[in-house]
């Protein structure tokens, strides 16, 4: 990861003391947060277009001059990938846009999509300086986004013109052998792995089980929140490091992990994420019209495709209820509304203070018209005469004492039960590990997780590594692609010293 002691180092370069120097602290810190131009709520709700618009060029330029360049960034310090954070913004407000993706592409394979999903707000944004002075913090992802998608566009306008040319297209660093690696997943976390893998000049394949990659990316979020276009032109920058993609491949079914061997990978990264249903054993759980938050979205987000065909499930004028209060769980029900349900609840067992969701995302499902069920638990699915779901069971709830992640505990009201009329529900309390297959002597978790050295990712397995949701759960993009960074840097050193003492 970059390294902190040399983003300081870059801060005493002449031209950011010279930036520094054109504007006090004063009148830096005076000026407001920016504001991303949305898509009107009522417009929203009927497509599946973008809702956040992207900042201009002098919005985010303004908002770049807000970032006081920290001779010690709190910021980089909340970043899972350690993005050098003031490096990037100073060059957006010098209108250096290629300097800022190039020194944003040092860490991070995924800028568009990091400026776009990341929880900035508890991770970098959490640790600006701002916040110390009770202001809102730099809009550190909206400025990533900007640049990402600032250099997509002129790609774009350059290719139309037929005047592109590659630029900063990074090169295969030599390496004395052509070390093959197998990447297991095409989501975050194994394109991460890739990218740095590729950059070290590792030869390097990706295996995807499904028809198209992106994992999580595709299947798992919306396009109103990351369209797939973006997904897409990402993984052509990592192929264009000579990545080899290979779709429809599952390891340990398609082929096994001795013929992984046999075809010449030294190393393996697993990253098959946690795509495995976790169920709340409620009466009725099993009745059609209940079914899991991954296969909702697998359904909806792929609804064009050839492996899904046409979604048989039409929500036009049904009642949408979605269990949980995380992201997957607002991306499902804001879902609903513009599959044309005709209501769309979020049933949450704590208050709204304590969803884990994005507050964005809270905002926006809330102007798009979702209606909240806070303190309340379903405990009973209830079928009509045809046995097809039609009311769910709510437990009433108060909150007690903090758990074990200092968030109140919900606690049932004896006696307090409500029915509610719902056509379909949507469980989103959570998945499990997508569990390997027939790769030998990994040490598991009970929940069918792989163990690793947290700080290499090393599994028990010699030459295998694994990182993202298959080992720490579910969690956010931005964990998963650091996991990957991490066990990136772990395998090469650990080929390198190997290469090393051959050569003695």
């Amino acid at each position: 990861m970059t390294d902190m002691a040399e983003s300081i180092t870059n801060r005493n370069d002449a031209w950011r003391e010279e930036l520094r120097s054109r504007h006090s602290t004063k009148q830096r810190t005076s000026l407001p947060r920016v504001k991303m131009p949305e898509v009107d709520p009522a417009y929203r709700v009927t497509c599946v277009d973008e809702v956040n618009q992207g900042l201009s060029v002098e919005q985010a330029v303004l908002e770049s001059r807000r970032c006081l360049d920290c001779p010690d960034p709190g910021c980089m310090k909340g970043c899972p990938v350690a993005n050098n954070i003031p490096g990037f913004i100073k060059n957006i407000e010098r209108r250096n846009f290629a300097e800022a993706l190039r020194v944003i592409n040092e860490t991070s394979v995924l800028p568009a999509v990091c400026g776009r999903v990341c929880p900035q707000e508890k991770q970098c944004e959490a640790s600006c300086i701002y916040n110390k002075m009770k202001k809102q913090p730099v809009a550190i992802g909206h400025l990533e986004r900007f640049v990402a998608d600032f250099s997509r566009e002129s790609e774009r306008q350059k290719t139309l013109a037929g005047e592109l040319v590659k630029e900063d297209t990074p090169q295969l660093a030599p390496q004395p052998l052509a070390i093959k690696i197998a990447v297991i997943g095409s989501g975050p976390s194994g394109l991460a792995f890739a990218g740095d893998m590729a950059k070290r000049g590792y030869k390097v394949t990706v295996f995807e089980a499904l028809h198209t990659f992106g994992g999580v990316l595709k299947y798992g979020i919306p396009e109103f929140c990351l369209p797939n276009e973006i997904v897409d032109y990402e993984i052509e920058r990592l192929k264009s490091l000579g990545i080899e993609f290979v779709k429809d491949c599952f390891v340990g079914k398609t082929f096994s992990y001795e013929e992984l061997q046999s075809a010449g990978f030294k190393g393996i990264y697993i990253a098959t994420g946690a795509g495995k249903p976790r169920f709340m054993c409620v009466p009725g759980e099993n009745l059609p019209g209940v079914m899991t938050a991954n296969e909702y979205l697998i359904r909806l987000n792929l609804l064009d495709s050839q492996a899904y065909a046409k979604n048989p499930t039409s929500l036009a004028g049904k009642r949408v209820a979605v269990i949980g209060g995380g992201n997957t769980a607002i991306d499902a029900v804001r879902f609903a509304l513009r599959m044309g349900a005709e209501k769309a609840m979020i049933v949450y067992r704590r208050s709204e203070a304590e969803m884990p969701a994005r507050l964005e995302e809270i905002r926006h499902a809330r102007e798009e018209g979702v209606e909240f069920i806070t303190l309340s638990n379903p405990v009973e699915y209830l079928a009509d005469e045809n046995g097809f779901l039609s009311t769910m069971r709510l437990q009433k709830m108060e909150l007690g004492e903090p758990d074990s992640t200092g968030r109140r505990s919900p606690v049932e009201i004896p006696g307090a039960l409500e029915d509610v009329p719902v056509d379909l529900v949507v469980v989103s309390v959570g998945s499990l590990p997508n569990p390997p297959t027939s790769l030998p002597d990994l040490e598991m978790t009970r929940q069918g997780g792989i163990v690793v050295d947290n700080s290499s990712m090393k599994s028990s397995s010699p030459a295998i590594y694994a990182g993202g949701d298959i080992v720490r759960g579910p969690a956010t993009v931005i964990l998963a692609m650091g996991d990957g960074r991490r066990a990136a840097k772990a395998m090469a050193e650990a080929f390198e010293q190997r290469l090393q003492s051959l050569q003695l």
